[in-house]
């Protein structure tokens, strides 16, 4: 399993480039935005408003004994504490609807995005890293779009008001309630510069113990066959060690900086009362104004440790955003420039085609034929000549580096590729089934396909029977991979699969190979009568399953070295007639 590393971020509070990508993302909720925004600064001004009102009401009431004020300003109080209750409510709701709506656009776009990807970048990255991108680091940026930019706003801004209040009713007691201040703004810094790496590592490990546990738990049967346990046992212990170290080192300073941040808070209140007492005794200020300031230092400090506490949020957001928007911005789609829409009839052109997984090793060289409309095409050769590379390029899975693909005489370029793909069908050897029913495991969750087309393609398959046996039959669920039914009915499902689609073209890759005897004589006959009127290209190295092909190609190391019908190949006594010789000799 490849590691991932580490990536660099930037260590300010709010990064720009993060922020400017989620910006388009906020553009269509820009109305309720603009709202959340209004709703903050009415919060944040009320939330500050009460140490005012308290000090105007122990000055002007309760010094004089105006109780008839003093029960309007009670009042006036509470009708502000319910207010700001209120308004707390609906900022926070709202600020959480935005930052989830916002997530699923975005969860929706990558799953899209990753969906036209080419085979290739499937082929060189870890599922468990892509399972990383599209749950963890979307669920950790979920954190920054709901709390993070509403939290730091808020914060501010009451920073802001509470600062103005104070500096409006007795600014000496103002700079001595902040002189701790420079020492609590260098802790902080120092807090957030010690941070920033550790919750980096800390989601490098997410990404590497996720991408192990996915890989070994989906190779499970290797690890066992092999005997394997320890060994792997040990390779997560050591990855799991990582991820518990990188979380201690964040534990650490967050044990450190929170103490510290107290201890700097309780230092300016009881600074505050010793000086602001000595006013109060001199007759230089009243004791309501000390009173407030009193609560205004206690609300201070705290929008200040909550900003170095959502830094936790903010860094592990700027992580995951950052590698969200790398892979939004990575060219590995598929690219979809074709136009042409159109039923095609089936003829397939490979004209002198070169291809290769990566630039500089082609495991196809200078490969040109064609299969005429309603012929039945085999490819055979060893493993590794190249033969599954062919059926993958007609479908487009791959693009060529050289030479012309051609269906119908129009480039598969040039074809609209939902419309290509939909005319062609596909039985690879290695079925895959979703965690689903049989119903759903057949039309892909597509309501054009009736019960009665698949039953009729069941019936043609010979697949009715096993089917009707099964609890619920198409209800039946079917578990993870498949794992509920035997390799020769996960074969048949994925051939009613491809026959429900009326597909113009059909690709068997080994279709037959994992099917014992008596259901590969079904599955025949049934492909023949499927066969006809349409263009089937077959992959077998079984020969009997293609000597009735009317064209046999022998590829060998990425290279055609001979072609022609069974009887013409085995006449010809070069590397098929060597192989029939073998099997059928077998076999008989």
């Amino acid at each position: 399993m490849k590691k991932e590393t580490a990536a660099k971020v930037s260590g300010n509070l709010f990064d720009i480039e993060v922020t400017s990508k989620l910006a388009r993302y906020i553009k269509p909720y820009r109305g309720l935005f603009i709202l959340e925004l209004l709703l903050t600064v009415v919060v944040a001004a009320l939330a500050t408003v009460k140490p005012y009102i308290v000090q105007y009401t122990i000055d002007h009431q309760i010094a004089v004994g105006d109780m008839m004020g003093l029960y309007y300003m009670v009042a006036l109080l509470l009708a502000i504490l319910v207010l700001h209750t209120l308004l707390s409510y609906a900022n926070t709701y709202l600020a959480d609807w935005l930052g989830q709506s916002i997530i699923r656009d975005i969860r929706i776009k990558l799953y899209a995005h990753l969906m036209r990807f080419r085979l290739s970048f499937f082929d060189k990255t870890p599922i468990g890293r892509l399972v990383t991108r599209n749950i963890s680091d979307i669920e950790t940026l979920s954190n920054f779009t709901s709390e993070g930019l509403a939290g730091i706003l808020g914060d501010v801004l009451q920073l802001a008001f509470i600062l103005s209040f104070m500096l409006y009713m007795n600014w000496k007691l103002t700079l001595i309630s902040l002189s701790v201040l420079p020492i609590l703004l260098i802790s902080t810094y120092v807090f957030k510069e010690s941070i920033k790496h550790s919750f980096n590592l800390v989601r490098t490990a997410v990404s590497n113990l996720n991408t192990f546990v996915q890989e070994h738990i989906t190779g499970m049967a290797v690890v066992q066959i092999f005997n394997s346990e320890e060994r792997e046992y040990k390779k997560f212990e050591s990855i799991n060690k990582e991820h518990r170290d990188a979380n201690l080192k964040s534990v650490l300073y967050y044990s450190i900086y929170f103490p510290i941040a107290e201890i700097i808070g309780a230092s300016a209140a009881g600074l505050l009362v010793w000086m602001g007492s000595k006013e109060v005794l001199a007759g230089y200020t009243t004791a309501g104004t000390l009173i407030s300031f009193i609560m205004y230092i206690s609300m201070f400090f705290r929008p200040i440790r909550m900003i170095a506490d959502r830094f936790n949020t903010l860094q592990l957001a700027a992580v995951s955003a950052d590698r969200i928007f790398k892979l939004l911005e990575d060219k590995e789609e598929i690219a979809e420039n074709g136009t042409v829409q159109k039923n095609i009839a089936g003829e397939v052109t490979f004209d002198h085609v070169s291809f290769g997984y990566d630039a500089e090793h082609f495991v196809l060289k200078d490969i040109s034929f064609t299969v005429k409309e309603g012929q039945t095409f085999a490819l055979v050769g060893p493993t590794g000549a190249g033969k599954s590379s062919v059926i993958n390029l007609i479908s487009r899975l791959y693009d060529i580096q050289k030479g012309a693909i051609l269906i119908d005489g129009v480039d598969v370029r040039d074809y609209e590729l939902s419309n290509l793909r939909s005319q062609i069908g596909t039985v690879l050897q290695d079925v895959f089934l979703f965690s689903d029913s049989i119903r759903n495991n057949i039309t892909l969750h597509n309501p054009d396909i009736s019960d009665e087309r698949i039953w009729e393609a069941a019936e043609l398959v010979g697949a009715a029977p096993f089917i009707r046996q099964l609890h619920g039959q198409l209800d039946y669920p079917v578990m993870e991979r498949g794992g509920t039914l035997s390799v020769g009915q996960r074969q048949l499902i994925s051939f009613i699969r491809t026959l429900v689609y009326d597909p113009k073209i059909i690709i068997l890759d080994e279709a037959t190979s994992s099917i014992d005897g008596e259901t590969e004589e079904l599955i025949q006959e049934a492909i023949l009568k499927l066969m006809k009127g349409r263009t089937a290209i077959v992959i077998a190295h079984r020969l009997s399953t293609v000597q009735h092909a009317d064209t046999i190609l022998v590829i060998e190391k990425g290279e055609i070295k001979e072609r022609g019908s069974h009887k013409e190949l085995v006449r010809l006594g070069g590397i098929y007639s060597k192989m029939a010789t073998v099997q059928f000799k077998v076999e008989n």
